[in-house]
């Protein structure tokens, strides 16, 4: 698929103060969670790089 990417740098990684622990946004379904869970996808097709300057370039 593309460039391998690390759940820690997506932004649909985040911490739920709740359970304590980081988890990702996305519901996946069956097959996409077995395919995650099996190391069978090179990189995540939901991957949002987090982009610091994004909310700056759109007020321009």
């Amino acid at each position: 698929m593309g460039v391998k990417t690390g759940c820690e740098m997506c932004g649909n990684y985040v911490y739920d103060e709740e359970c304590e622990y980081y988890t990702c946004e996305i519901n996946l379904d069956e097959d996409e969670m077995y395919r995650f869970l099996s190391g069978s996808v090179d990189s995540c097709p939901y991957f949002c790089g987090e982009d610091e300057y994004a909310v700056v370039r759109k007020q321009m």
